[in-house]
Parts: C-alpha cells; structure tokens; sequence
C-alpha cells in the first residue's frame, strides 16, 4: 500500500523511539556524488544504543556513530535524498521509498521481513563488502539474500571473499595507476573470488580493469559469462583453457591461481614470472609432488609417519616457491588466507616484482645481493631435503 512521506517520517520516528528500527539502506544515487550507498543498522556500545551509518564512497566505507534524534534527522537530510532508492527495515513494516528524477516519489509499505535481532556491537568486523546490505552478485551465486543477509551455510565464503578483498587491496599501490589493469584468474571455477574482485575494483575502488578467468570446464565457464552479462561487468570475461602454454592477448599486470592443483600452480607461476607480472597470487593446493622426494634422515621421526609428511612436505613446497620466486625478483609473503578451521588448504603465496633478474644482476647492486642470497638459500634448502621441485626444473635454476 502507498502511504505519505510525512506518514513514514512519523513511522520511523515511532520506530526509532522504541528501538524497532532494524536496518535501512539507502542505494542509487540521483546525481553523481563520491557517496555511491548508505547502510544504517542499530549498534551496542559503551555509551548504550546506537545508530551506525556506513558512507560507501570512491575510495573506502566511512563510518560513524549517531544517536536516534540524529537519525532521524539524518535520513531526510539533503544527503540522504540524493538517492533513488531507500528501504527502512522495522518491526512493524518494512518502507520503501522510490523517487524518480523528476522529483516524483512513490512510497510503499509492506509485511516486515525482519524479525527482532539484537543490536551489532561496535567492535563487530567492518568487511570490505558489508554485511546487511545486498550485493547483485552475492545474491545472484546463493552467498546472501535479496536483503543483505548473509545465508548462515556461506558465512565462510563470504568471510573468505572479504579476506581475499584485504589480501588484494594491499596489493593495489603496487600496481600501475595510469591505466587499465590487466588480470588474469587460472582456474577460476565458480568464481566467486574472480566476481567479487571485479565488483571491489569497479564498484567500490573505482579502478579500470579487464579481467579474464581461465578454467577447463566449460559449463562452468558458459555460466560465469553469461552472469557476467547479467551484472553489466563488460570487462569480465572467461575462457575454456589450459593453464599450460596459456598465451593472452597483452602481459597481466596480476596473475591469481587459487587452489590449482599440484604442479599446475608452478606452471601458473611459471607463466606469471615470464609474462613480469607485477603481482602473482598463488593458494596452492594438492601438494604431492615432494612427498616421495623429501629426505633427511636428522628428520626420519618426523618422515616416517605418513600424515606428518604429506603435511610437511606441503609446507616445503610452498618455501621453496618463495625462494624460487624470490630469486626470480620477487619479495614474498605467505600469509594465511582463511582460518585454518574452515579448510587445511589456508596459505597464500604474495609475490611482488621488485626486479627482473636480468637487470639486477648487472645493473642493482643490492637487488644482485638479494636475488643471489634467495638463490643460494633455495639451493641450500633444497640440497637439504633432497628435493628438485617442479618451479625449479621449469627455470633451468
């Protein structure tokens, strides 16, 4: 039923006055303006309840703390007007408000879909993508519903999507700003990382990108592409591929590859140092390739159980890749992806080109000296533990 403004201003007052007000989000802005979305949600702190407002902007999510009185003036102010689109979440009704350019608005009062829930407290984690409000690809690949929630058998993957955002967000000042970045995603699968990176770099970043996911089924492939269609991402692609002998149209500023399998994850690698990538993201997975080489009989109690060694033999893997890479002129990092509770295959290889050893060996004295020192320290490593991984062989070191 349609209802007027001054009645929804007077229904949320009533709402805010006895603590029935659940959420709003307010979205599409009407003119341009650095605010592209505002969230509202009730929040426990010291001081006692609270009202937080989330600012999405160009850059980041802002975030401040009003009391009702304050937002109530708040949600009919000049900025909160600008947008085509606002829906108020209380226990009695859920409202929505839809304005047209023209200045023509339409005000709709429906059944609640809320039910009462407690107040977030305020030290409650800010992700990257915020949680209560809906996001047409999360909606779209079952993560969330159409009103923001997230479905309690995802709270994992979108924790995972969020720390992959942080992950991939300290990577950026890394990258070229002058330009269209070029990304590349092996093995891509169902690509909810591959969708939600798009989404974080146009949306929310306000970064060009084109970015291609790479996989070998082709269901899989013809399904990301056409709900790529349906999102309006015109710059995210996929492709049925290979990741060996892989060949793009123009070298990738960023390579990803998470969870290859085995040594497809070294041919990732391979073709991302050869390609100088600038970044190269890498969660390896399904590491066998050391399992029957690694030997060292000071280790034999630790070797001689099956468990321990396929586990250690993982964690060899991984270290010698970051030598690998490291002599290549890569720094690296590996960090934790995802809490090790929610799956054993949690660590991520972070590799950002400093040099290219073909410079740096005749003309950077002190890249010469870290480059040789990573290299030396593999062979030592390897020598060791009696192990010629795959990275190794595919660059002659």
């Amino acid at each position: 039923m349609e209802l007027s403004l001054l009645s929804l201003k007077e229904n949320l007052k009533k709402s805010l006055k006895s603590n029935t007000f659940y959420l709003a989000v307010l979205s599409s802005p009407i003119q341009k303006d650095e605010t592209k979305k505002i969230s509202v949600r009730p929040i426990e702190t010291k001081s006692g309840l609270l009202y937080q407002i989330s600012e999405q902007r160009a850059e980041k999510i802002f975030h401040r703390n009003v009391t009702a009185s304050e937002l109530s003036i708040f949600l009919f102010d000049e900025k909160a007007s600008n947008f085509k689109q606002a829906i108020f979440f209380t226990e009695d009704a859920d409202y929505q408000l839809l304005r047209r350019q023209k200045g023509k608005e339409t005000l709709l009062k429906k059944k609640p879909s809320k039910g009462k829930t407690l107040p977030l407290h305020n030290r409650q984690k800010n992700y990257l993508l915020p949680e209560g409000e809906p996001i047409d690809f999360l909606i779209r690949l079952g993560i969330m519903n159409k009103e923001g929630q997230v479905f309690p058998k995802k709270v994992d993957k979108f924790r995972q999507i969020n720390r992959y955002l942080e992950i991939v967000d300290d990577t950026l000042s890394e990258l070229p700003n002058d330009r269209e970045l070029n990304i590349l995603d092996f093995g891509c699968g169902k690509s909810y990382l591959t969708f939600a990176l798009y989404h974080y770099l146009k949306e929310i970043k306000n970064v060009s990108a084109k970015l291609t996911g790479l996989d070998l089924k082709k269901d899989v492939i013809d399904f990301c592409n056409g709900l790529a269609k349906e999102l309006g991402y015109h710059k995210l692609s996929f492709e049925v591929g290979n990741i060996e002998g892989f060949a793009p149209e123009s070298s990738p500023d960023m390579v990803i590859c998470l969870h290859a399998c085995d040594t497809a994850t070294d041919a990732a690698l391979e073709n991302a140092v050869r390609w100088r990538a600038k970044v190269i993201l890498a969660v390896p997975c399904c590491q066998h390739e050391l399992f029957n080489q690694v030997e060292q009989p000071l280790l034999s109690s630790l070797l001689r159980h099956g468990i321990l060694r396929e586990r250690f033999a993982a964690l060899v893997t991984d270290a010698a890749r970051a030598d690998i890479l490291e002599s290549l002129g890569y720094h690296c990092q590996i960090i934790e992806f995802i809490d090790l509770e929610h799956t054993p295959k949690n660590l991520l290889i972070k590799a950002i080109r400093t040099k290219d050893v073909q410079t740096s060996l005749t003309s950077d004295n002190i890249s010469s000296k870290k480059i040789l020192s990573a290299k030396e320290r593999y062979q030592a490593f390897s020598q060791t533990l009696n192990i010629r991984p795959s990275l190794e062989t595919r660059f002659k070191l």
